[in-house]
């Protein structure tokens, strides 16, 4: 499904979409505002790479970067959430990741988080999941990062 097709199918059932970025630094808000008329469907999109916007601007819990670090599903899901809470929108993804270069052992380069929420939906009710891109190179990963998240909204809008 193209960007303006998942527009089209947000505004047909009366949904706005926020987006919450750390990892990919705004582009996936940039890929849905780059067509034209979208302001009707798009209501926000938070820029949330350090920790303490995550905290500030999405109300990510303290505990959970402690005990799950920035880049988990339990962040990614709180950040989603937190993006529904703070917006207009009635659906928004979240994701949290390493584009690189660098990593861990336990967090290596290309292993992104995301997080997708709908209003109304009980928190046990966000989907979640981790995919590892591998080391794509920074720009690969975070291409890959807001393919997969537009293809999420797709989903979510089926």
């Amino acid at each position: 499904m193209t960007v303006s097709e998942i527009l089209a199918r947000a505004r047909d059932k009366g949904l706005r979409i926020a987006t919450a970025e750390s990892c990919t630094g705004g582009m996936i808000a940039v890929r849905l505002t780059d067509v034209a008329g979208s302001s009707d469907v798009f209501d926000r999109g938070f820029v949330t790479y350090s920790n303490a916007a995550k905290q500030d601007m999405l109300g990510v819990r303290p505990a959970t970067l402690a005990a799950h670090g920035a880049v988990s599903q339990e962040v990614a899901a709180e950040m989603a959430a937190g993006a529904l809470a703070n917006s207009l929108a009635d659906i928004a993804v979240a994701v949290t990741g390493i584009a690189g270069p660098g990593g861990s052992e336990h967090k290596p380069e290309g292993r992104v988080c995301f997080g997708l929420a709908k209003k109304g939906a009980e928190a046990a009710e966000t989907q979640v999941e981790t995919i590892d891109f591998g080391p794509l190179g920074r720009d690969g990963v975070r291409r890959a990062t807001t393919t997969h998240a537009l293809n999420l909204l797709a989903k979510a809008l089926t």
